[in-house]
């Protein structure tokens, strides 16, 4: 099976790659070149990128800092990964557009519903930055928001690890991989996929989620075709 509309949520991290802090132009051009393959094949694109490689504004809250004060300047991190990743995918020929839920008209398209279908439907990437414009909302309630609204077959999200597992691979060996789970064994045993917002909006709208590893080459190809790449959070999956 290959999707014909798809979200994918990169985090901020994921631009990075083995650096402690910014962006790794090298990593966010394999990206790119992933992106661009997907897109050559027919499939509409969109991503919603995090900002946490440059600011994260849970952290800061803890720090002292005021949350919502955190969360805007949050965003604004979101924008600047997405105009790199758009940068990106230009330099390589894909057409891409940035629209943002908080006006930046000097750099970036404003977010509208039907313009960014238009976009999609003429075979652009729109990147959407600035998570959905309100504080306490983290990025992956955005991916979930925006796949909703433009209608995505399915989102995409890429992670450091290959896909759910029940403990932490990194710290467990053991730990179990899962295949596929329901959305109420997410949100029943609190997996870290995405925030429980998140997953109550793919929930409701029966967006099912595969999450995989970004850093193995030619996942993002392989998951937009339908291959068994990770794990898939969906209303109709067994937990296995």
């Amino acid at each position: 099976m290959s999707y014909q509309r798809v979200l994918l949520k990169l985090s901020g991290e994921a631009l990075m790659g083995d650096l402690g802090y910014g962006i790794d132009p090298k990593v966010v051009a394999d990206i790119a070149q992933e992106i661009a393959d997907v897109v050559q094949g027919g499939i509409q694109t969109a991503i919603v990128v995090g900002g946490g490689n440059i600011f994260r504004g849970i952290k800061a809250s803890a720090a002292g800092m005021d949350r919502a004060t955190a969360d805007y300047i949050g965003m604004i991190a979101t924008v600047m990964n997405a105009m790199t990743l758009q940068d990106a995918l230009e330099r390589i020929h894909i057409p891409t557009r940035v629209q943002t839920a908080i006006s930046m008209q000097e750099v970036a398209e404003p977010y509208i519903r039907r313009r960014a279908i238009r976009h999609l439907e003429k075979g652009r990437v729109v990147i959407f930055g600035a998570g959905s414009g309100n504080p306490f909302f983290t990025t992956d309630t955005t991916a979930a928001l925006r796949g909703a609204e433009i209608d995505a077959e399915v989102i995409f999200k890429a992670t450091k690890v290959d896909g759910v597992y029940d403990s932490d691979p990194r710290t467990n060996p053991d730990a179990h991989l899962y295949k596929s789970l329901t959305y109420a064994h997410v949100l029943a045993h609190d997996l870290k996929v995405m925030d429980s917002t998140a997953i109550a909006l793919c929930k409701e709208n029966n967006i099912p989620i595969v999450v995989f590893n970004l850093a193995k080459h030619g996942n993002i190809v392989r998951a937009t075709k339908g291959e068994p790449v990770g794990t898939i959070v969906g209303g109709f999956c067994e937990v296995n």
